[in-house]
C-alpha cells in the first residue's frame, strides 16, 4: 500500500480530530495542519477518490476502514517515536516535531525493532 506522506499526515490529523472532538471538519483539519482550506479541499477530494474517507451531506468527514488503518499506523509511529525521543532527553515539542519528520520513512522492520526496544525501556 503506497500512499504519499502528505496524505498520511491528513489521515493522521483526521484520526486525532475524531478522537479529540468526535467529528472531523475541513476547517479543523486546516487549523490543525496549518494549511489553507483550499489545500484541505484538494486533499480530501483525493482521499475520497482513493477510498480513504467519505464525506456526508453536512460536510462531515469519516475515515473508511482503509483510511483508519493508515491513520492508526502513522499515529502509532508518531507516538512511539515521540516517547523514545523524550526518554532520550529531547524536549517534548521538539520530539513531536522530529517524530513527524521520520514517522513516514521508517521501514516496518526498523519500526518493529524500535517498538520492541522502547517497550523494554518503559
Amino acid at each position: 500500500m503506497k500512499i504519499q506522506k502528505s496524505a498520511e499526515d491528513y489521515l493522521e490529523a483526521m484520526l486525532m480530530l475524531k478522537e479529540e472532538r468526535g467529528y472531523i471538519r475541513s476547517i479543523d483539519i486546516a487549523e490543525k495542519l496549518g494549511v489553507t482550506k483550499p489545500s484541505v479541499s484538494y486533499a480530501t477530494k483525493r482521499l475520497r477518490e482513493n477510498g480513504y474517507i467519505t464525506v456526508d451531506q453536512a460536510g462531515m468527514i469519516m475515515l473508511t476502514d482503509s483510511g483508519l488503518e493508515i491513520a492508526e499506523r502513522i499515529y502509532e509511529r508518531h507516538e512511539l517515536i515521540t516517547k523514545l525521543f523524550v526518554r532520550l532527553g529531547v524536549r517534548p515539542e521538539q520530539a513531536r516535531e522530529d517524530a513527524c519528520k521520520i514517522e513516514h520513512d521508517l521501514s516496518a522492520e526498523t519500526f518493529e525493532a524500535v517498538k520492541k526496544s522502547v517497550e523494554n525501556m518503559l
